[in-house]
C-alpha cells in the first residue's frame, strides 16, 4: 500500500522483568537478575507443572526473551547460559509433549490447509466480536495482549531462513521483506503495531503488557519461539507461518471495521489495512512456494508442517475462548488492569 505512515513518538525501550507466577518462573527471574542459575527446579518439578499454566508459560517467556531484546539489567550472556538453556529444554519438552498429545493434526498438509482456508459459516471469533459488539475497552485490552507477540512480529520466523533452501527460502524471504517494512523502518509491522497502541492510548514499550497477559496469550507467543529456535521443528514453523497468512486477511478486514466503529485514528487503522492487502498476497506465496517448496525438498517433514498448523489453530482458539468468555461476562480479559 502506498499510504503515508502517521508520525508517532518513539516507543520506550524495553520493560523490566515481570514478577514470577510460581516456582518455575520465579526461579528463572531470580537467575536472570543474579546473572547465574541459582537453584533452578529439576525435571520432577517441571513434570508436575501444568504445561499450559501461568507458571510454566511465563517461565518459558522469560527463557526466550534473551534471544530477542532481553531485559534491562540482565546481561547479554544470559542468552547462552548453560543452566538456563538446560532448564528451558525441560520446559519445552513438557510443553511440546502436551501439544503432541492434545492436538489433533491431519497426516497430510493439503487436508490441514483445506480446513483453515475457508471459515465455517457459524465461525465467531475475537475479530467478529470486536467488529459487532466490542467497544474501546475491549479493543485496548486486545491490543495490549497482542503486543506480547506483535512488537516482535515475524522475528521468530527469521530464524528459519538458514534452515530452508530453494523455493522455500526465496518465498519466506519475500514474505519477511514485507513484514519488515520493505526496506523502510517506519513500515516495519512491529512499528505499525506500536503506532496502533499509541493511537489507542496504550504504552508501546516492548514487553510492557506481559504482566497483564494470561497463560493462553503467552503460550501462543511461546509456540513461535519454540518452533523458531529449533532446526528440528522447521516444518512446524512453516506450518505456523502458513496458518497465520491463510487466516489473517479476513480477520484484518473485520478489525478495520471494529476500529472505525470505535473512532480509532489513522495509525490504528494502518496496521490492519496493511494486512488486508499484504496477507492476501502472502497466503498464495506461502502455500505455493514456502510450504510447497519445503515439501518438494523434504517430503518427510509433511507431518511436522501439519502439526504446526494444528497447534497454531489450537492455541489461537484457546486464547480466543478465554477472551470472549471474559468479555461476555462483563469482565476484563487482563490479569491486571491496564493502569498497572
Amino acid at each position: 500500500m502506498d499510504v503515508e505512515t502517521p508520525v508517532r513518538a518513539p516507543a520506550a525501550a524495553t520493560a523490566g522483568l515481570p514478577r514470577g507466577r510460581g516456582a518455575l518462573s520465579g526461579a528463572v527471574r531470580t537467575a536472570l537478575l543474579a546473572g547465574e542459575p541459582r537453584e533452578l527446579p529439576g525435571e520432577a518439578e517441571v513434570a508436575a507443572a501444568d504445561p499450559y499454566g501461568e507458571d510454566l508459560q511465563l517461565a518459558l517467556h522469560l527463557c526466550y526473551e534473551p534471544h530477542y531484546r532481553g531485559f534491562p539489567g540482565v546481561a547479554d550472556a544470559a542468552e547462552w547460559d548453560p543452566g538456563l538453556l538446560g532448564f528451558r529444554l525441560l520446559l519445552e519438552r513438557r510443553f511440546l509433549d502436551a501439544l503432541r498429545a492434545d492436538v489433533r493434526a491431519e497426516d497430510r498438509v493439503d487436508r490441514a490447509l483445506r480446513e483453515i482456508l475457508s471459515e465455517p459459516a457459524d465461525a465467531y471469533g475475537v475479530s467478529h466480536y470486536l467488529r459487532d459488539e466490542g467497544g474501546p475497552t475491549q479493543l485496548r485490552e486486545y491490543a495490549a495482549l497482542r503486543s506480547v507477540h506483535q512488537l516482535r512480529e515475524s522475528d521468530p520466523y527469521a530464524w528459519v531462513l538458514p534452515r530452508l533452501r530453494g523455493r522455500a527460502k526465496a518465498g519466506m524471504a519475500a514474505v519477511l521483506y514485507d513484514e519488515f517494512g520493505g526496506g523502510r523502518a517506519e513500515r516495519v509491522h512491529a512499528e505499525l503495531w506500536a503506532g496502533l497502541m499509541t493511537d489507542l492510548g496504550l504504552d508501546p514499550s516492548y514487553g510492557r503488557y506481559v504482566p497483564a497477559a494470561g497463560a493462553a496469550t503467552l503460550a501462543a507467543a511461546n509456540l513461535m519461539s519454540l518452533f523458531g529456535l529449533h532446526r528440528s521443528l522447521r516444518g512446524a514453523l512453516v506450518g505456523h507461518v502458513a496458518t497465520v497468512e491463510v487466516t489473517s486477511s479476513p480477520a484484518a478486514a473485520r478489525m478495520v471495521v471494529a476500529l472505525r466503529r470505535a473512532g480509532a485514528g489513522p495509525a490504528a487503522l494502518l496496521f490492519y489495512e496493511e494486512h488486508v492487502e499484504a496477507d492476501a498476497v502472502h497466503e498464495q506465496l506461502v502455500r505455493r512456494e514456502v510450504v510447497g517448496g519445503l515439501l518438494a525438498e523434504e517430503p518427510e517433514l509433511e507431518a511436522d508442517v501439519a502439526f504446526g498448523i494444528a497447534a497454531t489453530v489450537q492455541l489461537a482458539e484457546w486464547e480466543a475462548d478465554r477472551l470472549l468468555t471474559a468479555w461476555r461476562s462483563g469482565r476484563s480479559a487482563l490479569r491486571v488492569p491496564l493502569e498497572e
